[in-house]
């Protein structure tokens, strides 16, 4: 620590100890005042000034500041020091809603389970970013002039007509062609209702593994490859004869990806994947559930195109890479928004669209 040098003058009143004299200071006079007249400081006026200077410090020792070593002495230390009682601390088990002493959020870095980043953005997330979502404000633009109004909307549910007299009193039904369950509200595009993609569920689904367990094991090794998340295990619920298929045995497998790791498998798939695919035309025009989920399925040689498996090919025993089906959930309210959204980000589609 280099020593700052301090003037002449700030040394000399600093040093010397006041003892009751009277400093006088050649002040200019105030206004209100006269200008013959001069200022008196006594004692008692610089009471609260201290008799030295933190600038006239010595220099610490030298063999001293090289002999603090802060590392050394924690590493000597016998045992840690205690913690503080003020320092909060993230429960090891999460005992309920109920429970005092809260666990807080993954986001925050005092939890358990926080992970820093994500540093980057996925290049499709970038591109969804900036390019696609001006292009859909575009397309789906609908203009109103000013003083007109939009268009009466159709009756949601059904009334009863009367014709018996059991119809009074009955609730609505539902519209036809949907039976009991009805689809959701199209709401219109805006900055505020943006489609995006929600997550990805990649399953693949093993007949043979009834009679040979081996296959199911490479299939959910193949599902981690893709999506790198560890694959779950699905058990079938009713029993086929025919098949040799018994209720509850495991005979699937799937797995669900968000984020980071959805957009870098679509990424995969629209780039590396589908481009290879001989004597495919796109994915089918109806496959979606009336909700704006795509569903769409791709064969073991589809499977073996992408990155992952294909640089590990004779990690995999021969004939079984699966085949998987990949159901796409976008904030979508209808097919057609979904359609118009993966569209834009590269995925091809062909035959006759079902809205």
């Amino acid at each position: 620590m280099a020593r700052v040098s301090v003037p002449n003058g700030l040394q000399r009143i600093t040093s010397s100890p006041f003892r009751g004299k009277h400093i006088s200071s050649n002040l200019p006079p105030s206004r209100n005042s006269s200008g013959s007249s001069s200022t008196q400081i006594s004692e008692q006026d610089l009471s609260d000034l201290e008799p030295s200077s933190s600038f006239t410090a010595p220099i610490p020792n030298a063999s001293k500041a090289a002999s603090f070593d802060p590392v050394a002495r924690s590493r000597a230390r016998s045992r840690e020091l205690p913690r503080s009682r003020y320092q909060f601390r993230s429960p090891k088990y999460y005992r309920g809603p109920l429970h005092p002493h809260q666990p807080p959020r993954p986001s925050d870095p005092a939890s358990r389970l926080f992970v820093p980043g994500p540093f980057t953005s996925p290049r499709l997330e970038q591109t969804y970013d900036s390019t696609i979502t001006h292009d859909l404000l575009a397309l789906t633009y609908t203009h109103y002039p000013p003083g007109a109004q939009p268009l009466p909307s159709g009756q949601r549910l059904r009334s009863w007509d009367d014709s018996s007299p059991y119809h009074k009193g009955r609730p609505l039904r539902s519209p036809r062609g949907h039976g009991s369950v009805l689809p959701l509200l199209a709401r219109p595009i805006g900055f505020r209702s943006m489609p995006r993609v929600e997550r990805v569920t990649v399953h693949s689904m093993v007949s043979e593994a009834s009679s040979n367990s081996g296959i199911l094991h490479a299939a959910g090794m193949a599902v981690q490859a893709l999506t790198s998340v560890r694959a779950t295990v699905c058990k079938a619920k009713d029993g086929e004869v025919q098949w040799g298929l018994q209720k509850g045995q495991f005979i699937a497998v799937k797995a669900d990806i968000r984020g980071e790791d959805m957009y870098h498998f679509l990424s995969s798939l629209i780039d590396v994947v589908m481009p290879r695919l001989k004597d495919w035309r796109g994915v089918s025009g109806s496959s979606g559930d009336s909700s704006g989920n795509i569903t769409f399925g791709l064969t073991p040689e589809a499977v073996s195109l992408f990155p992952e498996i294909e640089v590990n090919y004779d990690m995999y025993p021969n004939n079984m890479i699966p085949g998987c089906h990949v159901t796409i959930h976008t904030t979508a309210t209808n097919d057609k928004d979904a359609r118009l959204l993966l569209n834009a980000m590269g995925i091809p589609f062909t035959g006759k669209y079902v809205d």
